[in-house]
């Protein structure tokens, strides 16, 4: 009988052991799972066809300045390039605008500023419809090798954007036509190459369309820095 007692207490013991043995693992293996989770993404974590893409906001320019191509970008087709890398460098623009709008106290750059959000950025919407028509579901093919790409973006550098966020007055805004003009510049040399590049219609007629604004623009550019630096 007393054996039978002892047996019966040793063997309670036992699974207690066991079950909180069992517990545990189990609450281990909960909290690995919600740490795995719960882990922050990175750039590294991202695709890579959206960690080179910039996020909108002024807070973001120096990080589309260092920009790099998207991954086999120059084997994509010509019109797709076009597409996505003219959509950063419009993109660029529009930001700087934006920043001029809030810094500057000229009302003629204030009104060219705001000019430069509405066309580019209709310009940016009509490049993501025909991007959603003629290449949905593609890769970023934004190409920093293209002609006019990455020297137009030089003096858009991390540091040149904090120098510009630090000036004021005429400063300003001789420094934003110095950063603007070039960028245009750019623009007009992607566009130029894709007329004879591109296989759409409708790209070339917004290459055309670009050419002639921006043309105008960096004369209207030239003309003010030469007035306002008197």
């Amino acid at each position: 009988m007393k054996k039978g007692i002892l047996l019966g207490m040793v063997l309670t013991a036992a699974l207690a052991v066991l079950g909180a043995a069992c517990s545990q693992t189990a609450n281990s293996n909960a909290n690995a799972v919600m740490n795995r989770n719960a882990r922050p993404m990175n750039a590294n974590s991202m695709p890579s066809n959206m960690s080179n893409m910039p996020m909108n906001g002024n807070s973001n320019m120096s990080g589309m300045m260092d920009m790099k191509s998207s991954p086999n970008a120059a084997s994509q087709p010509y019109d797709l390039q076009f597409i996505d890398t003219m959509t950063h460098h419009h993109q660029g623009a529009v930001d700087m605008a934006k920043m001029a709008l809030a810094k500057t106290s000229n009302e003629e750059l204030k009104k060219f500023a705001q000019k430069i959000i509405e066309d580019q950025n209709k310009e940016i919407t009509q490049m993501k419809d025909w991007r959603e028509k003629w290449f949905a579901g593609k890769a970023m093919a934004m190409n920093m090798d293209m002609p006019g790409m990455s020297d137009s973006m030089k003096m858009m550098s991390a540091d040149g954007m904090k120098k510009m966020e630090a000036m004021g007055g005429k400063e300003y805004d001789t420094m934003f036509l110095d950063m603007m003009t070039p960028h245009h510049a750019g623009a007009i040399t992607m566009a130029k190459e894709a007329l004879t590049k591109a296989e759409h219609a409708e790209i070339k007629t917004l290459a055309n369309q670009i050419v002639k604004a921006q043309e105008a623009e960096i004369k209207q550019m030239a003309d003010w820095k030469s007035k306002w630096s008197k």
